[in-house]
C-alpha cells in the first residue's frame, strides 16, 4: 500500500484516498449511512470525501479506519500520510479567488492525466487557446468584470498550458465541430492566430486534432461538449468533466464514463482525420488572410 503516496497533485491524492476509504467501507459491509452515523455527519459528507470533492480530516479518517477494522497496520499509516499529502496546496492556489473549487479539480486532473479526450462544439479547448483568444473570451463572458480579472484568467490559463508543455503530457485528442474553426472570437485576426496555433500544436506531436465537418449533418452527442481524463495509474479511474455556466460536473462511475468513451468513439468516426482536419484549418486560415469572411465572403 505504500505506493499510494507516490506522485500526484492534491486533487488526485484526495481521489485516491477516497477510493481506498470507499473500498474499505464496502469490504467491511457498511453503507455510507453507517459511516455517517459513526462520524455524526451527513451521508453527503461521506460521499464528498469518497469522491475526493472534500479534503478529509485526519480525525475523521482515523475514526473511519477504526470503524472499518483497520488497526495498527502499515496500510493505516499510509492512508493517514495520504490525508496529509492531500492537504498540500496546489500551484494554482497563488491565483486566489480566480480559481473556484470546481476549477481546482479540473486543474488537478489536467496535471495528472496521461490522456485528455475532448469534444467541443463551439469553442477551442482551454489548453489549446492562444492568449488573445482566451482574453477575448474572458472579456465577453464577464462584461461587468475588470480588465484585471480578465488578465488573471488569461494568466492562469497560460500557466496551465506552460505546465502541460513542461511535463510532456498529457496527450490531448480534440474533436472539434467545424463551427469552432469558423467562430470569430475576438475578430478575424484573433481567429487566424488561434487556427495557426492549433496547426502548430498538432505539429509538435502531443495534440491530435480532428474536425467534424458541417457535411456530416447531425451526429451523436452534438452540442454537448465533454472532456474525459485518463490516468497512467490504473488505481485512478477515468473522470468525465462537464462544464456549466458557473461550475462543473464530474462523473466517475464506471457506467457513466463508459457511455462518454463510446460517445467519443462515435464522434471520432464522424470526424475528418488529422491530415484532412489540418488541411481544412489551413484553408480557413488562407481565407481569413485574404480578407474573406470565414464563409468565403469579403469582409
Amino acid at each position: 500500500m505504500s505506493e499510494l503516496t507516490i506522485g500526484g497533485s492534491p486533487t488526485v491524492r484526495r481521489r485516491r484516498l477516497g477510493a481506498e476509504l470507499r473500498r474499505l467501507r464496502e469490504q467491511a459491509g457498511l453503507s455510507a449511512d453507517d459511516a455517517a452515523r459513526h462520524l455524526e455527519c451527513s451521508p453527503s459528507k461521506i460521499s464528498r470525501v469518497e469522491t475526493g470533492r472534500t479534503p478529509a480530516r485526519i480525525r475523521d479518517v482515523r475514526d473511519l479506519l477504526d470503524l472499518y477494522g483497520l488497526h495498527d497496520t502499515p496500510e493505516r499509516e499510509t492512508l493517514l500520510d495520504l490525508v496529509r499529502q492531500s492537504k498540500e496546496q496546489g500551484w494554482w492556489q497563488s491565483f486566489g479567488d480566480a480559481v473556484p473549487e470546481w476549477l481546482e479539480t479540473l486543474i488537478g486532473l489536467e496535471g495528472d492525466a496521461d490522456t485528455i479526450l475532448t469534444y467541443e462544439s463551439v469553442l477551442v479547448p482551454g489548453l489549446l487557446q492562444t492568449e488573445e483568444y482566451a482574453r477575448a473570451l474572458a472579456l465577453d463572458f464577464d462584461r461587468d468584470g475588470s480588465p484585471t480579472d480578465a488578465e488573471r484568467t488569461v494568466a492562469l490559463k497560460r500557466e496551465r498550458q506552460k505546465r502541460r508543455g513542461q511535463s510532456g503530457r498529457p496527450l490531448v485528442h480534440a474533436l472539434l465541430d467545424e463551427a469552432v474553426l469558423r467562430r470569430p472570437v475576438g475578430g478575424p485576426d484573433v481567429l487566424r492566430g488561434q487556427l495557426e496555433h492549433l496547426l502548430a500544436e498538432a505539429a509538435r506531436g502531443r495534440v491530435i486534432i480532428q474536425v467534424i465537418p458541417f457535411q456530416a449533418g447531425g451526429y451523436p452527442a452534438q452540442g454537448f461538449p465533454f472532456t474525459l481524463f485518463e490516468f497512467p495509474d490504473t488505481r485512478d479511474q477515468p473522470v468525465v468533466y462537464l462544464e456549466a455556466l458557473s461550475g462543473a460536473v464530474y462523473l466517475e462511475k464506471a457506467h457513466e464514463v463508459r457511455r462518454y468513451k463510446v460517445a467519443f468513439e462515435k464522434l471520432r468516426a464522424c470526424s475528418l482525420g488529422p491530415d484532412e482536419a489540418g488541411a481544412m484549418i489551413m484553408r480557413i486560415v488562407e481565407k481569413v488572410k485574404q480578407g474573406e469572411g470565414i464563409h468565403g465572403q469579403r469582409r
